[in-house]
């Protein structure tokens, strides 16, 4: 297995977050992970976007210029990365944030409100895991048990009161990856 996958959006929008806790979970799992962060110019409010590549064996480089996947909350990185994906790849995409339709047809997209989810979750701020947990659903990539596992070792430790809302929004993104 090898697999390039990209998570983009808005500083503030937790894209190294979600993208930290995939590369953990393939740690735990005793995957070859790298992870590369690119910001831009400002961190809150301009884009963002990581780099994960997950493999069963050594992984050559950590940058990724045609990914496999990506997961996508905003429309400036839906219009980016949409051209960069991989003919048969998949981008699941924030749906409450981005009305486009894709340009291509060899690519697979889910759409997931992940936004008004989390509103409805009660903090807009775990539509990063919604959206990773819909991922995780159609991927597979990782498992289940082992995101919530890396939730503690991600979330710095005098946020842990936020790992059962970030481990619900988890399972309710899988959820909604069963119904798109």
């Amino acid at each position: 297995m090898y697999k390039e996958i990209v998570c983009a959006g808005f500083g503030g929008q937790g894209i190294m977050v979600m993208s930290k806790l995939l590369a953990q979970a393939a740690m735990e799992e005793m995957k070859e992970i790298t992870w590369m962060p690119s910001y831009g110019a400002e961190v809150r409010g301009g884009t963002a976007h990581a780099m994960v590549v997950i493999s069963d064996s050594e992984i050559a480089s950590p940058s990724i210029s045609e990914p496999d996947d990506c997961i996508i909350m905003n429309r400036p990185s839906f219009l980016k990365f949409e051209q960069l994906v991989k003919e048969g790849g998949l981008m699941v995409v924030n749906s409450s944030l981005i009305e486009d339709s894709l340009q291509r047809e060899d690519i697979k997209v889910v759409k997931i409100p992940a936004t008004e989810k989390a509103i409805e979750l009660g903090d807009v701020r775990v539509a990063n895991m919604i959206a990773l947990g819909a991922y995780q659903k159609i991927t597979e990539v990782v498992l289940m048990e082992d995101l919530i596992k890396a939730l503690e070792i991600i979330i710095p430790t005098h946020r842990h009161n936020l790992i059962p809302l970030n481990k619900k929004a988890l399972q309710e993104g899988a959820k909604l990856a069963n119904v798109s």
